[in-house]
């Protein structure tokens, strides 16, 4: 929870503080994908190495790095400083991502997977949170820099926590598990329902951690803010993230739930990705009450569908291949949030904040027929 403040806090700002960072508004787009980039080669790295490893060493060396990068954004400003404590973060989130998703399959099962995987989506949404408040308040009132140094100390504390706290899980899975509930091969990349999960998780972090995200601040100040408004850009920014942030907070674990007693996951994935299509129109429409409307239903959608895609994942994928599984998922979910904000601010000039979640919804319409195949075949 507490790793994520950082980064989170250069997607609120960064947009709105390029100057005091060093750097130029057509480079936003590289700094806020770079790490993401890194975590397309370290995921599956990381995956292997908890699938062959035990998992707390790897978790709290993973928190480490993650603390001592954004220290270096702090450092000095400019280009290179960012670009680089960006690359370190790709690593140590690989590490945490996957590690932290890892460590929940161990020690659940069908029964319960939904629901722990949803609790699971709860903290990091927490995280997602405080970086959003703590970053918009805490530039407007200290400045950029101590916002960072801020951020920093904040993720070290998140290390100790979890060096006091945290058992070792690996030992405590259930290896003759029957998790093979169809007629597919054993490997993990053989499995569609594992292509599936992972296609869902890319479409689902390109439009909401990679589209939205990055652009939250522009959507804020050309429709949302109002000159009656007492607070900063950033302040808004960060408390409209923050609320977001709540509410998939609070739907993650509903979902959860929901296809842990229906037994068919699919169900619920089909129409989530339906409600996501509508959420990016709405957004798109560029009236401050349809986006504010779009916003909490994306809220929705993200959270369901990023806790149900990691509970297919270790419903279907072998005890010892799921580290490597969930890596080949948050690949996929790291290249579409990576070319999100890329694709986001090479197209803006063109097609407009409209035109960017009018593409992201058909994104969204383009799927719904392979979920609905999917829970034909869940019968």
């Amino acid at each position: 929870m507490l790793s994520l403040v950082g980064d989170v806090g250069l997607y609120t700002v960064l947009p709105l503080h390029t100057q005091e960072a060093g750097i130029s508004l057509g480079s936003v787009g590289i700094i806020l994908s770079v790490n993401r980039i890194v975590r397309l080669l370290m995921n599956s790295v990381a995956g292997a190495a908890y699938d062959r490893s035990r998992r707390r060493p790897l978790f709290l060396g993973s928190l480490l790095v993650g603390a001592l990068a954004t220290v270096l954004y702090a450092i000095k400003p400019g280009f290179l400083p960012l670009f680089c404590g960006r690359i370190l973060w790709g690593i140590a989130w690989s590490g945490i991502w996957v590690g932290g998703a890892t460590i929940i399959l161990d020690i659940t099962n069908h029964e319960n997977r939904g629901r722990w995987t949803g609790f699971y989506q709860t903290w990091f949404y927490m995280g997602g949170v405080l970086g959003a408040i703590i970053s918009g308040v805490g530039t407007d009132w200290l400045g950029f820099t101590s916002m960072l140094w801020l951020a920093a100390i904040l993720g070290a504390a998140g290390w100790f926590a979890s060096f006091v706290f945290l058992p070792e899980t690996r030992l405590s899975r259930a290896d003759d598990e029957t998790v093979e509930r169809s007629n597919e091969k054993n490997n993990y990349l053989s499995n569609a329902s594992i292509w599936v999960a992972a296609i869902l998780q890319g479409m689902n972090r390109f439009a909401v951690a990679g589209v939205l995200a990055a652009t939250m601040a522009l959507l804020v100040k050309d429709y949302i803010m109002t000159t009656e408004m007492v607070v900063g850009v950033a302040t808004l920014t960060g408390l409209i993230s923050g609320l977001r942030m709540i509410v998939s907070m609070t739907a993650s674990p509903l979902i959860g739930i929901i296809s842990d007693r229906t037994g068919n996951r699919w169900k619920s994935i089909w129409v989530i990705s339906l409600l996501s299509a509508l959420s990016m129109y709405l957004i798109g429409m560029e009236r401050a009450s349809l986006i504010l409307i779009g916003l909490f239903l994306a809220s929705i959608t993200s959270g369901c569908l990023q806790t149900l895609a990691i509970a297919v994942v270790g419903d279907v994928a072998m005890p010892a291949q799921r580290g490597k599984a969930i890596g080949l998922l948050h690949t996929c979910g790291d290249l579409g949030s990576a070319l999100g904000p890329i694709a986001a601010y090479a197209v803006l000039p063109w097609i407009g904040l409209s035109g960017v979640f009018t593409v992201c919804g058909v994104l969204f319409i383009a799927v719904i027929p392979v979920t609905i195949w999917q829970k034909n075949k869940s019968f």
